[in-house]
């Protein structure tokens, strides 16, 4: 059959994409359905997403193991539950289930702003088409699907109804909700990375187990009428935790403590009359085990059905390869160990290489990989050293409060990834667009061999793998806040930038450091924006990546924004939580602006802080200012000294 083609407009170019015949992707109607001789779908799966079938796609890896273990998958993308529901019926029933995930993205997330305020786009619909998915596609479908076809089982999946699987709070609506499984028609969710509990559901429903006798398998959550067991951790109910903000800051550190358990125990919460059971996360996937995932005959393009449109979200990763899951890192305001776990998982290089030949063969491929990454760029194939510690460790960060001991932090084999790809016939050059955990390469190493791949890593990343521009997130530059978020020193921060600098000029190179910054996380105030303010413009940055914090489900830094408390040490700390509140703060960043000028120093006044003022904005007059440059009165040493006499 001959290839089909399409033409993709994107932001920045045109390219032009031959199309693999529509039988070599999973079927998304009834003719394609029927071109396959299928008469019927063993699994259908509705997702908020458009249908890009690359292994980034949510819903495209999970139909795609689903299929390799023999079951016949179908996808409905973004079907629309504002019309006579026909989307919803025109695949009929599955033999076995319903697979219902809002996408990629937590769908409150990829519809408001910080500000609550709508978006106008969505990165994951044709033509960033905003609207094409409700709020709470999870509960929306589901309830849709279960009126429809009532004996049929609903599992509820993604990143939505994974980090929504306990009481949580929804910062869009400013209440506390219970878990989605409460919230709606859904069986059963499947929590975390979804294969392996996906894989074994199918089976045991296709042998002929009730949705509701099957109770063992990790990963899952559902209504139970069981009794809990005494190694299990029963948390304070819903209700209590409607009462008592503090209470649901305690179960939250039961919570964080399980997910990144290697060996986790089972969770109840009462919610209502009933007791929702959540069973613990399987332990990390083996090397075998991801590359089974990542070498499945993924097509790595958009269903043909998009002919015309550009998906962003895919123009952003079409030509990127994943080579790990899970981040150690903890940082309080992120997800990612809620949803992975902490405990890396590696493909293998041999995995990783094959994908990176896979993208050389496509049309529109120049010879530029875009990311060589994961969650952490850096933290491929690392783990602890004695993994019989990590089994028994409850630690929610390897890397704060400091590196833990038992880390091995060795960049050897990513330098070996790097390495051998660049060498790969058609790439010019591979860059890490992820995020870099630049303390983890600068962290103490155990050998000596470590401590020399370490230096070279950072050489050969600033030298060899910047697309002119290195965005990295020191957050903050306060040690007060930075400790809330479960980040380095701002310190390091500075010692990198010189590393970073210093390269650059050796090499006549002309490269951005690009730091990320929020404002308003938990545990910081107008004056700590102010000295931010301060601290960078000494070290010449006008900030543009920058960022309001958002409280997002299943965060320590969301459990405090809520509560007031921090859920460890039950300490009350400080937040931003108006709209007012929250420009005071932001306003800093943009300290450079003209128009900012006279709000800036107003706010500085009223903080009695007039010696920022004359750092933000020196005084013309040189002999007023002539000791400006010594070192009481230079931006770092003046903004630290200032702050350690007002706390004695």
């Amino acid at each position: 059959m001959a290839k089909e083609t399409k033409s993709i407009k994107s932001p920045t170019t045109e390219y032009n994409l031959p199309l693999p015949p529509k039988k070599m992707y999973l079927p998304t109607s009834r003719d394609e359905m029927e071109d396959l001789g299928w008469e019927q779908a063993d699994i259908i799966l509705f997702s908020g997403d458009a249908y890009v079938d690359h292994p980034s796609f949510g819903a495209a890896v999970i139909g795609r193991v689903l299929q390799k273990s023999g079951y016949k998958v179908a996808i409905v993308p973004q079907p629309n539950w504002r019309d006579d529901l026909r989307d919803f019926k025109k695949l009929g029933k599955p033999r076995l289930f319903f697979g219902v995930s809002a996408g990629a993205m937590d769908s409150m997330v990829n519809h408001y702003t910080a500000n609550r305020r709508m978006r106008h786009d969505d990165a994951y619909t044709p033509g960033g088409r905003h609207g094409m998915r409700p709020d709470y596609p999870t509960i929306v479908y589901s309830d849709i699907l279960k009126k429809l076809y009532p004996d049929i089982p609903v599992i509820a999946g993604g990143i939505e109804a994974s980090l929504r699987r306990v009481s949580h709070y929804d910062y869009w609506l400013d209440r506390l909700r219970p878990s989605i499984l409460a919230d709606s028609c859904a069986d059963m969710i499947v929590y975390g990375m979804g294969e392996r509990p996906v894989v074994e559901l199918a089976k045991r429903i296709e042998a002929g187990a009730d949705i509701k006798e099957i109770t063992d398998i990790p990963q899952t959550v559902f209504f139970s009428d069981e009794i809990p067991g005494d190694e299990d951790i029963v948390l304070r109910s819903y209700e209590e935790c409607l009462k008592n903000k503090k209470v649901q800051s305690l179960n939250f550190k039961h919570i964080e403590e399980e997910s990144n358990k290697y060996h986790g125990n089972v969770i109840w919460q009462k919610t209502g009359e009933r007791m929702i059971r959540i069973n613990p996360m399987y332990p990390p996937m083996t090397q075998e085990e991801m590359d089974a995932s990542f070498d499945l005959p993924y097509t790595r393009m958009p269903h043909p059905r998009y002919r015309g449109k550009h998906i962003p979200a895919y123009d952003m990763i079409r030509h990127s390869v994943n080579m790990h899951r899970g981040c150690f890192g903890g940082c309080a305001f992120c997800t990612i160990s809620a949803h992975q776990g902490k405990f890396i998982a590696s493909r293998s290089k041999d995995s990783i290489l094959m994908e990176v030949r896979k993208v050389c063969s496509m049309p529109d491929f120049k010879g530029y990989i875009s990311d060589l990454g994961g969650p952490s760029a850096n933290m491929y194939a690392m783990g602890g050293l004695d993994k019989k510690i990590c089994e028994k460790c409850v630690r929610p960060s390897c890397l704060h409060p400091k590196p833990c001991p038992n880390l091995n932090n060795d960049h050897s084999p990513l330098l070996d990834i790097y390495h051998s790809v660049d060498s790969i016939c058609g790439v010019k050059k591979s860059f890490i667009g992820s995020g870099v955990r630049y303390d983890l390469a600068m962290a103490p190493a155990k050998t000596e061999k470590a401590r020399v791949a370490n230096r070279q890593y950072l050489m050969e990343l600033i030298i060899d793998h910047v697309s002119g521009r290195l965005k990295v997130a020191p957050e903050h530059t306060s040690d007060n806040v930075l400790n809330v978020m479960r980040k380095p020193s701002f310190e390091l921060f500075r010692k990198f930038k010189r590393i970073f600098d210093e390269t650059n000029k050796k090499h006549g190179l002309r490269q951005q450091l690009i730091p990320y910054f929020i404002s308003s996380h938990p545990g910081c105030r107008e004056e700590d924006m102010a000295e931010l303010a301060c601290i960078t413009k000494e070290l010449d940055f006008h900030l543009e990546q920058v960022q309001d914090f958002t409280p997002t489900p299943m965060t320590v830094a969301t459990e405090i924004y809520y509560s007031g408390y921090h859920p460890y040490t039950g300490e009350k700390i400080f937040t931003a939580r108006t709209e007012k509140e929250k420009l005071a703060q932001r306003q800093f960043f943009f300290w450079y602006k003209p128009e900012s000028r006279g709000v800036i120093i107003d706010s500085l006044r009223r903080l009695h802080r007039p010696d920022l003022i004359d750092i933000l904005y020196p005084a013309r007059n040189k002999t007023e200012h002539r000791n400006y440059g010594n070192k009481e009165n230079n931006p770092k040493s003046r903004v630290n000294s200032k702050r350690r006499t007002k706390h004695q």
